[in-house]
């Protein structure tokens, strides 16, 4: 891995870092993009970091509003993923998805910055989402072509099976809990190839087997609590990031 000195983070929720909240500001998160730029920090002092990351940002948008100042920044590394608000949308379309996505990607690499891009989390391992399953994978497929073609490096989220544990998720089953956003940014790292002893692939302590009347209130608290709401959004057609902005729109050291 060559010297990192501007790191930019680009996406949606998955990138903002939702839901790993910051110690005692519980309405400010982490996640594994900044877990990410502090261990890089570590190997390359003087690190500039900026995360442009917008939760319910579909493809489209984070193309149009985010790749444009990720290549003003000028990086050395961009992370980029996206599509995964899009594939949970009524006719989303993965092929042409992915000519809006090979665009982004052109750009990016036009800068010299080195890409990383992920594939989508395989929906048969999770507690939702197996509806999708045919058009993620098929997305899956093109992210993979794009890569090839661009010279990008590829995070693949299909087969990490670390991650169907239920502890990797919160309890919205959407994004990632702050152990799953920490294994995240050791497995971004791999990647990126290097190691600091730590290992996204750390079994799992055992878990306690939860009875049928839990597991049933849990999925009652989950469909009032997350699923009708998301709903609501979708059919008012409002997103959960309305009026918000990147919390890191500057390269700026840790």
């Amino acid at each position: 891995m060559g010297q990192i000195r501007t790191y930019v983070a680009i996406g949606d929720s998955f990138t903002e870092g939702m839901n790993d909240p910051v110690p005692g500001e519980p309405d400010r998160y982490r996640g594994w993009a900044d877990r990410l730029a502090e261990r890089l920090a570590q190997h390359g002092p003087g690190l500039r970091y900026a995360n442009l990351a917008v939760r319910g940002r579909l493809l489209r948008q984070i193309a149009d509003d985010q790749v444009p100042r990720a290549v003003e920044l000028r990086p050395d590394l961009v992370t980029l993923c996206a599509g995964g608000n899009d594939m949970l949308r009524p006719g989303a379309d993965p092929d042409a998805l992915a000519v809006v996505f090979d665009e982004a990607v052109r750009r990016l690499r036009a800068t010299g910055a080195r890409v990383v891009i992920f594939t989508g989390f395989d929906p048969r391992g999770l507690r939702t989402g197996h509806r999708i399953r045919g058009k993620a994978a098929t997305f899956n497929m093109h992210l993979r072509a794009i890569a090839d073609r661009r010279g990008c490096t590829v995070v693949d989220l299909w087969s990490t099976t670390a991650f169907y544990d239920a502890r990797a998720w919160y309890e919205d089953r959407i994004h990632l809990s702050s152990e799953g956003h920490r294994r995240m940014a050791l497995l971004v790292g791999e990647v990126l190839g290097f190691s600091d002893g730590e290992s996204w692939r750390d079994p799992w302590p055992p878990a306690e087997t939860a009875d049928w009347l839990t597991m049933r209130r849990e999925d009652l608290h989950w469909a009032r609590a997350y699923l009708l709401p998301w709903i609501g959004r979708r059919a008012t057609g409002r997103s959960s990031g309305d009026g918000r902005g990147p919390k890191r729109p500057t390269a700026l050291p840790l």
